[in-house]
């Protein structure tokens, strides 16, 4: 099992809209929010590529926002690990 694990923007929410297109893909095994990260648990990886999108609101306005991370790794080898940053685009 491989999980992606977004940690959201300061004063930003998943749309549920988003939930839902996520939890329509069948590579999609599981979604769980918990304290604005996102965790998105996947059957397994192969080698060939993968999009996913996560359509976020801004629910509170935050001044000098800072990037966020987003992690995948496995979910028996935690060590096997990619880590990125993304930041708003308005920002």
């Amino acid at each position: 099992m491989v999980i992606i694990e977004v940690s959201l923007l300061s004063g930003f929410i998943m749309t549920s809209r988003s939930r839902t297109l996520l939890e329509n893909r069948t590579i999609v095994k599981k979604i769980e929010v918990k304290a604005n990260v996102v965790y998105i648990y996947l059957e397994k990886l192969n080698d060939e590529s993968q999009t996913f999108i996560l359509q976020l609101e801004q629910v509170i306005q935050v001044k000098n926002l800072k990037p966020a991370s987003i992690k995948i790794y496995d979910y028996y080898q935690p060590e096997e690990r990619a880590l990125a940053e993304y930041r708003a685009v308005c920002s």
